[in-house]
């Protein structure tokens, strides 16, 4: 069967076509600026080369058309007709507590997840706006639905509440979510495979270390902790996000700055984080490393402050299990740079660990980066959230 693996923005759609016998990416792409001047396909066919198209796409309904087209056609394509399409597997944020695992999409699932948009305004309508588009272009063709805070519904509750008044949890449903579910999924499960042992068997901290980051406890194949919260703004300091600080400060800054609530989680959300910390230098940490490698002292400060951070909540996360058998780094920077890895390694030898510096240096790949006598494996795990959902989604059906 082959699925369709749609992740859909407010403004953009990510697909792959994956054929899910081999589990190989027959094609993929992006559809980017929707319903704004100078939108584009960028169809990538696995064997041929990549196809660019510039035009008018005005709405997530035609984008999926021009995936579809693109997907059939006689030159680039890699099917000859939409009945080679098996299911359609859809990323959504946020599934609250009714989403524990992936569900096949009626129309009671899609007015939950409109509910579910409350605690996550940008990223639901969007999902829902893939959903509503692949359902109008695709009629018939099996719709299912992978939450990104699904994997976390295993948290007891002492890890998920917050200190509020109850109240708030019973009216709002305010607790802690979590979010990079399938990449957690997906990594600690590949990382138990690595080392041939059951995920089941093992004690896993999977640091997702992107321009958004996260970082999950995995014990014995469940999740019992993970550092973002009801939102992705808490936990680790990201690219633009501020993640965890003094909730007084937002008063604090507003009141100081003149700024509107609204405005100050802008500041939060979009002008924090590395690129605020670095004092506007950069949200990227190739710029960061390339910058604190040349001398920068402030660079050098912010990828120190952020390594230590992820630093802390690896340690807490082996208190929280009672020990740790893996930990394992993924995402753009996890999996990529040298700089931000050899900086949380060097606090992580009070676990055991004997780091290999010069595996640190290899971008990309799978790979263990613990010499032998290592009482931890530290590794590095690339992330697969496509492959993952596509799995849920032949799973399910």
């Amino acid at each position: 069967m082959n699925i369709l693996v749609i992740n859909c923005g407010s403004s953009s759609l990510k697909y792959q076509l994956i054929d899910s016998e081999s589990e190989k990416v027959l094609a993929k792409g992006l559809v980017e600026r929707i319903g704004i001047d100078g939108s584009e396909l960028t169809h990538t066919p696995a064997g041929k080369d990549k196809v660019e198209i510039k035009t008018d796409i005005p709405d997530h309904s035609v984008a999926v058309k021009m995936v579809i087209e693109a997907l059939t056609d006689p030159v680039h394509g890699v099917i000859k007709s939409l009945s080679e399409i098996g299911a359609v597997g859809h990323r959504v944020v946020h599934g609250g507590e009714k989403f524990n695992k992936a569900v096949i999409i009626d129309e009671s699932v899609i007015k939950d997840i409109e509910e579910l948009s409350s605690l996550a305004p940008l990223h639901n309508p969007a999902n829902l706006t893939g959903i509503h588009a692949c359902e109008k272009n695709m009629p018939g063709v099996p719709q299912v639905a992978v939450f990104d805070t699904a994997f976390h519904q295993t948290m007891p509750r002492k890890a998920y509440m917050y200190g509020l008044p109850y109240e708030y949890y019973e009216k709002y449903k305010i607790r802690r979510y979590g979010f990079h579910g399938t990449s957690h999924d997906y990594v600690s499960k590949r990382a138990a495979e690595i080392l041939g042992k059951d995920r089941k068997d093992l004690k896993i901290i999977v640091c997702h270390l992107g321009n958004g980051a996260s970082i999950s406890a995995v014990k014995n194949g469940e999740c019992i902790d993970t550092s973002m919260g009801l939102t992705p703004l808490e936990g680790l300091f990201m690219g633009t996000r501020s993640g965890d600080m003094d909730p007084a400060i937002f008063d604090f800054i507003c009141e100081k700055e003149g700024l509107t609530p609204a405005e100050m989680n802008t500041i939060l959300n979009k002008k924090s984080g590395v690129l605020g910390l670095s004092n506007g230098l950069s949200s990227d940490f190739r710029d960061l490393c390339d910058a604190a490698d040349n001398g920068n002292d402030i660079a050098a400060m912010t990828l120190d402050a952020y390594s230590y951070r992820v630093a802390k909540y690896i340690g807490s996360y082996a208190m929280a299990m009672q020990g740790v058998d893996i930990i394992a780094f993924t995402a753009g920077i996890g999996e990529n740079s040298y700089g931000v890895k050899t900086r949380v390694c060097k606090y992580l030898g009070y676990l055991g660990a004997i780091i290999d510096d010069e595996k640190l240096k290899v971008r990309g790949e799978e790979l263990i980066v613990t010499e032998p006598g290592s009482k931890v494996t530290v590794m590095v795990v690339p992330t697969n959230e496509e492959l993952a959902i596509a799995r849920q989604t032949l799973a399910l059906l």
